[in-house]
C-alpha cells in the first residue's frame, strides 16, 4: 500500500508543477481574505489601543498564524473530483483496486500543499517583516501539539469536503452547496474573525461543531491561548468529530456510487 501512495505521490507532484501558473494564482486568492481581516483588525486596534482585549499584536499574531494553519487544513477535493462524477469518468477510476478518493484525491491534496507551501512561506514572512508580530509567547511544546491538531482538522475538513463533494451523485448543484458550507466554515471556524470577538450564542454553537477544529483550535493552540482542560476537551471532540465525517462520508460514498451511471460504466 505504501507503494501505491508513494508513485501516486510522484505522479501528482508531476502533474502539479504542469499548472504552476494557475497554483500560483490559486493561492493568490486563497491569501486575499486573511490579509485583508489582518490588515483591518490591526489598524483597528492600534487606533483604539484593543478591541475587546486585542491587541494589534494579538490580531498580527493571530491571522498570521492563521495562513499557516489554513493552508494545511484546507481542502480542494470538490475541485478534483465533481466535475468527475457529472460526466463520467469517474467510472476509469472505479474499475481500480484503490478507492478513488482515500488515495488518488487525498494524495493530490497534500501535493497541492506541498507547492503552494513553496510559495506561501516567502509570501509570510514578508507579511511577518511589514507587521512585525510578537510571537515570543509561543513554545516549540504548543507547536509540537499544533502539529497532531492541525492534522485532525485536515482530515475532518477532507472528509466531510469529500461528502459534500459525493452529494454530486444525487445533484448538480454541488458547487452552490459547496459555497453554504464555506459560509459555515467562515463564521463557526475563526477565519472571518476571533471567535471570542463574536456573539455568546456563536461562540456556544462553535465549540460542538467541527469547523473551529479546523482553524481557531489550531491557531490559539499554537499560540498558548488555551487552558489544559479544553486542549483536552477539543482533542476528545477531534477524534468524535473524524469518526463522524468518516461514517458519513463511507455512508455517501457508498449510495453514491450504487446510483452512479455513465456511459461506459
Amino acid at each position: 500500500m505504501l507503494r501505491i501512495y508513494r508513485r501516486m505521490w510522484q505522479v501528482n507532484w508531476a502533474e502539479q508543477w504542469q499548472y504552476r501558473a494557475n497554483l500560483l494564482m490559486y493561492l493568490l486568492f486563497w491569501l486575499v481574505s486573511p490579509i485583508v481581516y489582518l490588515s483591518v483588525w490591526t489598524t483597528v486596534a492600534n487606533s483604539q489601543g484593543s478591541v475587546r482585549g486585542l491587541t494589534a499584536n494579538d490580531f498580527a499574531t493571530y491571522y498570521l498564524t492563521l495562513l499557516i494553519v489554513d493552508q494545511i487544513t484546507s481542502d480542494i477535493t470538490i475541485h478534483l473530483l465533481a466535475y468527475k462524477i457529472q460526466d463520467g469518468t469517474l467510472s476509469g477510476d472505479l474499475i481500480k483496486p484503490v478507492h478513488p478518493i482515500l488515495t488518488q484525491v487525498l494524495v493530490s491534496n497534500i501535493a497541492f500543499k506541498a507547492l503552494t507551501f513553496m510559495v506561501l512561506i516567502p509570501v509570510w514572512l514578508i507579511l511577518c517583516l511589514l507587521f512585525r508580530p510578537d510571537f515570543s509567547a509561543v513554545t516549540w511544546q504548543m507547536v509540537l501539539l499544533g502539529i497532531p491538531a492541525s492534522i485532525l482538522g485536515f482530515a475532518i475538513n477532507f472528509l466531510l469536503g469529500a461528502t459534500i463533494t459525493c452529494l454530486a451523485f444525487w445533484t448538480t448543484r454541488i458547487y452552490s452547496l459547496s459555497e453554504f458550507y464555506y459560509a459555515l466554515m467562515v463564521l463557526f471556524s475563526g477565519q472571518f474573525v476571533p471567535l471570542q470577538l463574536m456573539p455568546g450564542v456563536v461562540q456556544w454553537i462553535a465549540q460542538y461543531l467541527p469547523f473551529q477544529l479546523r482553524l481557531y483550535f489550531p491557531i490559539q493552540l499554537i499560540l498558548g491561548k488555551l487552558p489544559p482542560d479544553v486542549i483536552v476537551r477539543n482533542f476528545i471532540m477531534d477524534g468524535v468529530w473524524l469518526v463522524l465525517a468518516y461514517a458519513l462520508f463511507a455512508f455517501v460514498w457508498r449510495e453514491g456510487v450504487k446510483r452512479f451511471s455513465a456511459v461506459g460504466a
